[in-house]
């Protein structure tokens, strides 16, 4: 059993290129992607948290919510994670991109169930290749040493580091839960899938 709190922290930071709009503000039936999105892990956590650069602080949807603003650059959704253990650092962090359509309490719920507080990381495995994935992840407050440790060695990507670190891996109950959006065209796959 787990005493340590959870915190949710949505990564929203990026800068959305392929898309070539901001995926977090995309609309969903009258919400924004974010608001979707924290409206599903705010029932599971403590407390919830939106990522963002310093030059998205005011915009309308993310001034709805608590913020952590990044506080390195360069470095992708590692800059987040980093920013979160350093204003909690004594706390588990589940960290969910922003960009994932289908994903429900019940993944989350079913995440949260079975971290486990004898490994670094607790994620799922990702439905196309098996490797973890990062983006809907417990990161426990014993992992942020070895986090610091790649991003100062250059390795910034999180998959990465869950692959190379004590990661405690679960199947989805879910296989398409975690389908991101990059692009477009994956966003109209993904509003046709889900009508």
């Amino acid at each position: 059993m787990i005493n340590r709190p959870i915190y949710g922290l949505i990564l929203s930071g990026g800068k959305s290129r392929r898309m070539g709009t901001d995926k977090a503000l995309i609309n969903r039936g009258g919400q924004s992607q974010l608001a979707f999105i924290m409206g599903v892990i705010a029932e599971c956590v403590d407390r919830s948290f939106v990522s963002s650069r310093s030059d998205q602080v005011g915009d309308s949807e993310r001034s709805q919510f608590e913020q952590i603003i990044d506080r390195y650059n360069g470095i992708g959704p590692v800059a987040g994670i980093l920013s979160a253990f350093d204003e909690h650092p004594d706390v588990d962090w589940l960290i969910v991109a922003c960009d994932l359509p289908n994903i429900t309490t019940k993944t989350v719920q079913h995440l949260l169930a079975h971290r486990d507080g004898e490994q670094l990381f607790t994620a799922y495995m990702s439905s196309f290749d098996s490797l973890p994935e990062p983006l809907c992840a417990v990161y426990h407050s014993s992992c942020i040493d070895v986090v610091r440790k790649f991003v100062d060695d250059g390795v910034n990507c999180p998959r990465k580091i869950l692959i190379r670190s004590a990661t405690r891996l679960l199947e989805q109950p879910d296989p398409r839960a975690l389908d991101n959006i990059n692009t477009p065209h994956e966003l109209q796959d993904s509003v046709l899938r889900a009508s």
